[in-house]
């Protein structure tokens, strides 16, 4: 399921499956929802009791023969009736916000454990807008709406179901008015539903088009600056934003047409039961107080119906986050743990670490297939066998599958055919949390978080003292810097490590992978964004720390492999030279033209500096 498409979204009926997993959100509030549904029922009873208080004055203080024997039990009874009203608005005012806060919170939980435990390929074809605005924008919402909702729902039902109780007993003949209404404010309320409902998904999947666009013009600022792109992303950004203005006003012209009908469809009910209610006045069949009693109720009768109407409306709207949101939580990562390595291993989130296997570093690939694509083979047929210690270096190509093998090992992804060995072991039997906790990784543009030096460091191993951060970090010497700076490691590194250099940031990357002690580590171009006075700085580092760890290089800079155990030439997934650097060197392959044109463009550059 590809969630960016989000035009596969649009359905022409309100899912009940979806409300359904809603529902189960919502009972596992047990307290504020019983507190909220017991308040509104409560409120609801004394939305039908004022009335009752009301037409019992008029009939006894105000009538032709005026009794004032129960003045002071009924002024008791009305100020306690008042008090009790309040408490009741506080009770069911304080339950829907409780639960409004705890429904966004268990949405919002859920929804981040899943981002969590998701596999790598989901990210590559999500935009991150799209996962943003379910987390804050969706959450928020419908946890607002199923909460007032509820409260509304139950208040209307009961206090309709109540007035006309009432109604039914008094004057049968005027309750009927108020029934024949009902199915014809329900019948506009259900023609408008649809219109409203696809109004509200198109505005959504735009607005989820803008946090995209946000998203990409924040973290792509300085690519836009250099090559004067502010004007086509205003206007593509303008585009977005005109389309959903468009999307918006449509959708409140739907809105503002639905209210005005259905408080004329209400009001003219009202006019038949003065009309009606009039004439049985005059005719001394009902008295005055009885007829207060049916306009009173009438127009506390037609609340509940237009706040019925309202909450349909509201739900057809909440209609389309409640279904991202559950899409979010239901999807189903495509690399998984069987259940039996589960119960051994348990999972990412709830590991049994008692129980993890003592990994020693051998990577044996046999046979294996796969691709990103069907139909577009990137590995065929590919065998590699390493060894607990080794250091192999993976050279070739753009696209010719270096950092396909390494994705591979990490189990980012999975063989489409054959399997993938760890220490003999098929690493399927071993947990992901398992393999990964042994497992240090550099990437190419290394992702620090925005807290201090020390944080980042230790990201991966929160137990780590402040001596185990400073000891790895002198290992890829990063201590010199990091002591320079104003605050020394308690110094904060910015969003995404943007108060420090390219190389200063690659430094810290290195610390952090070095100090969970990983039995296997990868580095995936993880020299290129450093200058070469760094570089030179870290080299003899790198190869203390590589020493007992089976190190997987994909290398760009030739001249950061030389001492690796083994250099493979990579070519459409294919190894077509491997052996030492001398080794190819000496050969005179595709090694030693890559090598030597590279060499001939560093002299060249230093020519030119």
């Amino acid at each position: 399921m590809q969630n960016f498409d989000e035009h596969q979204e649009v359905h022409t009926k309100l899912d009940i499956r979806v409300w359904k997993k809603i529902l189960k959100v919502m009972l596992q509030k047990k307290v504020p929802l019983i507190m909220l549904i017991v308040s509104s029922l409560l409120l609801a009873f004394f939305d039908v009791l004022y009335p009752l208080l009301n037409s019992y004055a008029i009939k006894t203080f105000f009538g032709e023969t005026p009794n004032y024997s129960t003045k002071i039990p009924f002024i008791i009874v009305y100020v306690t009736s008042a008090v009790l009203f309040g408490v009741v608005v506080f009770g069911f005012i304080k339950a829907a916000g409780t639960l409004e806060v705890e429904i966004g919170y268990e949405l919002r939980k859920q929804a981040f454990n899943k981002v969590q435990v998701l596999s790598y390929n989901y990210f590559d074809k999500t935009p991150a807008g799209w996962v943003i605005a379910r987390l804050t924008n969706d959450s928020r919402r419908l946890s607002g709406i199923v909460s007032w909702g509820t409260m509304e729902g139950v208040w209307s039902m009961a206090t309709m179901l109540g007035a006309l109780v009432v109604m039914f007993i008094i004057k049968w003949q005027l309750a009927l008015i108020m029934v024949g209404l009902i199915g014809l404010i329900f019948l506009i309320s259900m023609f408008f539903r649809r219109k409203i409902l696809k109004a509200h998904r198109e505005i959504r999947r735009t607005n989820s088009k803008i946090t995209a666009s946000y998203n990409e013009g924040i973290m792509g600022n300085k690519t836009s600056k250099t090559l004067v792109l502010e004007r086509h992303n205003y206007e593509g950004f303008h585009d977005l934003t005109d389309d959903m203005k468009r999307k918006s006003i449509r959708a409140v012209f739907y809105s503002s047409i639905f209210w005005p009908i259905l408080i004329v469809v209400s009001y003219t009910g009202l006019m038949f039961i003065l009309n009606i209610g009039g004439d049985m006045v005059i005719k001394n069949i009902i008295d005055v107080a009885t007829l207060y009693l049916f306009v009173s109720y009438s127009l506390r009768f037609f609340d509940p119906v237009i706040a019925l109407a309202n909450i349909l409306a509201e739900l057809q709207q909440a209609q389309a986050a409640a279904e991202r949101i559950i899409s979010l939580i239901e999807e189903e990562p495509q690399i998984i743990d069987t259940p039996e390595i589960k119960e051994i291993y348990g999972d990412i989130l709830h590991p049994k670490t008692e129980n993890y296997l003592d990994i020693k570093g051998n990577v044996t690939f046999k046979n294996v297939t796969f691709s990103y694509v069907k139909d577009e083979i990137i590995l065929d047929n590919f065998n590699l066998d390493v060894k607990e210690g080794d250091s192999i270096a993976l050279v070739g190509a753009t696209g010719s599958g270096k950092s396909t093998i390494v994705n591979l090992v990490c189990r980012f992804y999975e063989p489409n055919e054959g399997e993938i060995l760890i220490d003999g072991k098929n690493y399927k039997d071993i947990s992901l949390g398992n393999l990964r906790s042994n497992l240090g990784y550099v990437l190419q543009t290394p992702h620090l978080f925005n807290m201090s030096v020390v944080d980042n460091i230790r990201y991966g191993k929160r137990d780590a003292t402040l001596d185990d951060v400073i000891a790895v970090s002198k290992a890829v010497g990063a201590h010199e810097f990091i002591s320079k700076m104003e605050h020394g490691y308690d110094t904060f590194v910015g969003e995404e490590g943007s108060l420090l250099s390219a190389g200063e940031r690659q430094l810290i990357s290195f610390a952090r992978a070095l100090l969970v002690d990983p039995k296997i580590l990868v580095l995936d171009e993880a020299t290129s964004s450093i200058d070469t006075e760094t570089e030179k700085a870290i080299l003899g580092a790198i190869e203390k720390v590589m020493k007992g760890r089976t190190t997987f290089i994909v290398a760009h800079r030739l001249s950061t492999i030389r001492n690796v155990s083994k250099i493979l030439v990579i070519d459409k997934g294919k190894i077509i030279e491997s052996g030492t650097h001398q080794e190819l060197i000496d050969l005179q392959g595709e090694y030693y033209t890559l090598y030597k044109n590279q060499f001939i463009d560093e002299q060249v550059s230093k020519s030119v500096r």
